[in-house]
């Protein structure tokens, strides 16, 4: 049995917490930007993903008008740094919605670092950082898609198993429904099965 729920009778606010609650778990586009008047955003965005290959690009979604889309707008510039379990306070503290003129930096004790490709700074705890140009915004409803141009990748060597970075060093946080978060937990490892191989190692039901 199934419950049926309409997104235009259940409301804005409940049909959006729960299509959080089943989309999941979201990466965190742990976005930092510059404001036209020079003072560092830095905020949580859990509507992310990488947009295309070649060029490399890399997308978030502004739930409404953020701190965020605005500086983006103004500068054609961010920085993605990734959201790791030992930032998990951080992170979560970056989402409080100050005011246009605080910086998150160093409301919730974060280093900047100097990017390479771009002026907005890094965070420098972070282990990775994507810098980005904007390539392009596309209202959605009451949303704003944002797709950046990636410019630059800065990877902590510790994070490396020789020149591809591990999942047990990088340690990801993602979002799920309410207030939950989620780590990586068990991590499995499965081959992809050509057509020409099939069934391969998948093992159809029992008739």
């Amino acid at each position: 049995m199934r419950v049926d729920v309409n997104p235009e009778a259940a409301g804005r606010r409940e049909f959006y917490a729960m299509l959080n609650s089943v989309v999941v778990p979201r990466p965190i586009a742990w976005v930092s930007s510059l404001s036209a008047d020079g003072v560092l955003n830095l905020a949580p965005h859990s509507f992310f993903t990488v947009s295309s290959v070649q060029p490399p690009m890399v997308q978030f979604t502004s739930v409404g008008r953020k701190d965020s889309l605005n500086n983006v707008e103004a500068t054609g510039e961010f920085v993605v740094n990734f959201a790791a379990e030992q930032l998990y306070e951080q992170v979560n503290a970056s989402g409080t919605n100050f005011p246009a003129d605080v910086s998150e930096f160093e409301a919730i004790g974060v280093t900047t670092e100097p990017s390479r490709t771009v002026a907005v700074p890094r965070v420098a705890e972070s282990p990775v950082a994507i810098e980005c140009t904007l390539h392009t915004t596309l209202e959605l409803g009451d949303c704003t898609l944002v797709i950046g141009q990636v410019r630059h990748l800065a990877i902590d060597a510790a994070v490396l198993d020789g020149d591809h970075p591990d999942i047990g060093r990088l340690r990801p946080l993602a979002r799920l429904g309410k207030d939950e978060w989620s780590t990586i937990g068990e991590v499995r490892s499965i081959t992809r099965i050509r057509y020409s191989d099939w069934p391969g190692h998948f093992k159809p039901p029992a008739d």
